[in-house]
């Protein structure tokens, strides 16, 4: 073979070669050999692959549902804590406008119990003989314009004559004429005038004073040794227009020193009212401290019948004198008038009537009635009750109330009713309550249990604030003990 054979066997070498990589069927088969190759390889990692999927996403699948139950829950407790502390906030408010108005009605009894004081210490000072000073007192009195005022102008105006000073006591007359022309110390003022237009330009006479009390004196010894002449004069004293209402309030002493049938007529002639209104609350309390059914049938229509407070509270004190139950819880259970309500529930607290103030406990839905009869139950000493309406009441505010009154109790059956409270309760503010009535009673031993126990952080703190001004051995130790460990 020559040369140009080999160059030409070469060529078609190389075209061969050429045409075998063009063609399109061999990389495919190569391509479907390594496809082929890689399934014969991994059967059972695919297979394997098509089992763990849905099982993850299965867990996946549980996991978002878990999440979004959790959620929900949360989502349902926030609503519900919101829904409890709009609750607590409207409770707040009421709380605070009852707060507002037992603020309110304090002030207002404690302006009522200064005119009272003022009153009580000027009728001293004239019985003293101590007429500058009641002058003082009753201007002071008149000056604040409450419910004594006309009798205040009166007393003032007396004891500016007794003075000798006829000219301001005509001007304090002229006063009273001008404020208070349908006062039923009218009839006493005007012989008070009289007296005083009388004895103008003339100098003071004690004696004329010490007239009057030897005047008395002779009726009351002629009333030891024969009450039958004695009688008629002091009815006459009692009635007429020529005694002062000091020599008046004297009359009526003697008269209710001698217990006979004559004399409580003529204290139920006063008592309804045939006298100026110091007089009348006097016979009022007199009548009660002379018992029996007469005088209390004698108070009974004198309440029916008066549209004056002042008297109808006078008969109501009566009433808690003479222990007349029957008529105060019968006060208790109709009178329209608030504060005599109150008044007269207080009474029967005095009275120790238990059972009448449980009756009315059930019968009366009112929370301020309700509150009063809490006030009553302490001061009737029953404790039993407290504990039942703090452990039993669905009114939040009227089972702190019952709380409260149990800490006034500074007994040990009082602190283990607490204590029960306590353990049970789940109302923030009734915890609250019963701390703060460990607080009255002094019991620190107690509230150092608490805070010991105590898991929530706001009930801790209000433990130890108590605890911090508690003059204790017991307080003491445990605040040491919380700096040690802090």
């Amino acid at each position: 073979m020559n040369k140009e054979d080999v160059s030409r066997m070469r060529n078609r070498t190389w075209i061969v070669v050429a045409i075998l990589l063009a063609a399109p069927g061999l990389p495919q088969r190569a391509g479907s050999a390594s496809v082929a190759g890689a399934r014969l390889y991994a059967p059972q990692s695919a297979s394997s692959q098509g089992a763990t999927a849905p099982e993850a996403d299965r867990n996946d699948d549980a996991s978002d549902v878990e999440q979004d139950r959790q959620e929900q829950e949360q989502e349902k407790r926030d609503r519900e804590q919101e829904a409890r502390d709009r609750e607590q906030e409207k409770r707040d408010r009421e709380q605070e406008a009852r707060d507002r108005e037992q603020e309110k009605r304090d002030r207002e009894q404690e302006r009522l119990d200064r005119l009272s004081e003022l009153y009580e210490n000027g009728r001293e000072a004239l019985d003293e003989d101590r007429y500058d000073r009641a002058e003082a007192k009753f201007d002071q009195l008149a000056q604040m314009n409450g419910p004594q005022t006309d009798a205040a102008l009166y007393w003032k105006a007396y004891a500016e004559n007794r003075q000798g000073k006829r000219d301001t006591a005509l001007a304090t007359i002229a006063e009273f004429k001008r404020r208070f022309p349908q006062s039923r110390w009218q009839k006493d003022l005007g012989a008070l005038e009289i007296e005083v237009r009388q004895s103008s330009g003339q100098a003071v006479h004690p004696e004329a004073q010490k007239d009057d009390e030897l005047r008395m004196l002779a009726i009351r010894g002629l009333m030891n040794s024969d009450p039958e002449r004695a009688m008629p004069l002091l009815g006459k004293v009692l009635e007429g227009s020529a005694a002062s209402p000091k020599e008046k309030s004297q009359a009526l002493f003697i008269l209710a020193q001698s217990g006979s049938s004559q004399a409580r007529e003529i204290l139920g002639k006063i008592a309804r009212g045939q006298s100026n209104p110091d007089l009348q609350a006097k016979a009022i309390q007199y009548l009660a401290m002379f018992g029996g059914a007469e005088s209390r049938k004698t108070l009974a229509e004198v309440y029916a019948s008066s549209a004056d407070p002042s008297i109808k509270r006078a008969i109501l004190r009566s009433y808690m004198i003479g222990g007349d139950r029957e008529h105060l819880f019968e006060a208790a259970k109709n009178e329209k008038d608030d504060a005599l309500k109150r008044e007269a529930i207080r009474q029967l607290g005095l009275v120790h009537a238990q059972n009448e103030l449980q009756q009315l406990y059930r019968t009366d839905n009112s929370a301020a009635v309700r509150r009063e009869l809490l006030q009553a139950f302490f001061l009737s000493g029953d404790a039993p009750k407290l504990l039942e309406v703090a452990q039993n009441d669905k009114d939040p505010e009227l089972r702190r109330t019952a709380i409260r009154n149990l800490g006034l109790i500074h007994s040990d059956d009082s602190a283990k009713a607490l204590q029960a409270i306590y353990s049970k309760e789940t109302d923030r503010s009734v915890k609250e309550e019963v701390l703060n009535s460990y607080f009255l009673q002094n019991n620190a031993g107690a509230i150092v249990t608490i805070a010991r126990g105590e898991k929530d952080p706001e009930l801790k703190r209000v433990a130890v604030s108590k605890l911090s001004i508690m003059h204790s051995k017991e307080a003491t130790d445990y605040l040491m003990e919380i700096l040690q460990k802090n």
